[in-house]
């Protein structure tokens, strides 16, 4: 049983780390092969690839989604395509401004509808369905938890946006990679402790949404 005794950490259940090589090998791969082969775009799309294939590979043997899996190898196919059609190197990461943006304004609008992503996310991980939205409680962490989100997203845009404007392939690379780890460790860490601070003492924890059902037990 998982309740505020023992705790087990966001980080623990959404594989944190994993998520951040995800985002960051293949745009390290687009700007070292892009650099490396005289800024070839070309050459930066087909190292980018060849690095999703590899985390995509990894994951699967790991026991992960494959659906998960495609996505991520299916963005980084059309960061790529982008680059190629443009012939800008800095278009690679557009896919990734639009995406931060488009993030940003769905956590918002996911709070305020009641629907938290972070409940989302996590109530799926755990195979809960919407069972975690009819605990009055659990709702109002999550959707607390969930405003830590927000500002990692509006973070990027003021970085990249400059930078993608100046064209500065090599430090949109840069960039991509300083602020996904850093950011997203923060994220689990602080949206966990606001969790924790939030649900009243004696709560079940995460896997354990107290519903109506429960309650009249």
């Amino acid at each position: 049983m998982i309740g505020m005794t023992q705790p087990e950490s966001l980080a623990e259940l959404l594989n944190g780390r994993r998520s951040a090589i995800d985002a960051t090998l293949p745009a390290a791969g687009f700007v070292i092969g892009w650099l490396v082969t005289g800024r070839s775009i070309w050459a930066g799309a087909a190292i980018a690839v060849a690095c999703a294939l590899a985390v995509c590979w990894w994951r699967l043997r790991h026991g992960d989604k494959p659906r998960a899996v495609l996505i991520g190898l299916l963005g980084v196919c059309v960061a790529a395509t982008i680059a190629l059609v443009t012939g800008n190197a800095e278009d690679f990461f557009l896919l990734q401004l639009l995406s931060n943006a488009a993030s940003a304004l769905v956590w918002v609008i996911s709070i305020v509808l009641r629907w938290p992503l972070l409940g989302v996310i996590v109530g799926g991980v755990l195979g809960q369905k919407t069972r975690w939205r009819r605990d009055p409680a659990l709702l109002r962490s999550y959707s607390l938890a969930s405003w830590v989100w927000v500002p990692q997203y509006l973070i990027r845009l003021a970085v990249f946006v400059p930078l993608y404007e100046a064209g500065q392939v090599v430090a949109l690379g840069a960039a991509r990679i300083v602020l996904t780890w850093p950011l997203i460790a923060a994220c689990l860490a602080v949206s966990w402790w606001v969790i924790r601070r939030t649900l009243p003492p004696g709560h079940p924890g995460l896997r354990h949404p107290v519903t109506d059902a429960v309650a009249e037990r």
